[in-house]
């Protein structure tokens, strides 16, 4: 059941940065190299000029990767602490006397609730994620 649970959040995580990569990120690389061929371009420019450039056109991709990565490992965070809240209480459970399979019934649904709160989640990042890249490329 978990493992089920697993695939079907890394599936929504993996559309969501695909969508990202396709929409957003896509057209910033597209950008980051017509800019720095553009500095290749300028014949009276030293290297260290042509290199400064070139790493002016790479900063905005960059903290674009880097937004969407911070994002990303909040969200993981805050999915293990869910379902690291929910082992507790079934080894609490447990602990207390509950039989196995009601435990392991108790930490299933805890489990599924944890990945449905946090695919419920995932729009809005979305959007979060859209929006603060496109602020990003201006």
């Amino acid at each position: 059941m978990a493992e089920e649970q697993q695939r079907r959040m890394e599936g929504a995580v993996d559309q969501m940065v695909k969508g990202l990569e396709r929409e957003q990120i896509r057209k910033m690389q597209g950008k980051m190299f017509r800019c720095s061929a553009d500095c290749c371009d300028n014949e009276t420019a030293s290297m260290q000029q042509v290199h400064n450039c070139i790493e002016r056109c790479h900063a905005p991709l960059a903290q674009a990767q880097s937004i969407v990565t911070s994002e990303l490992e909040r969200f993981q965070d805050r999915l293990s602490r869910c379902t690291m809240n929910c082992n507790d209480k079934a080894r609490d459970a447990f602990d207390a006397g509950s039989k196995e399979p009601q435990v392991k019934r108790q930490l299933e649904t805890c489990i599924s609730q944890c990945v449905d709160d946090h695919m419920n989640l995932i729009p809005s990042m979305t959007r979060k994620l859209k929006e603060t890249l496109i602020t990003t490329t201006k």
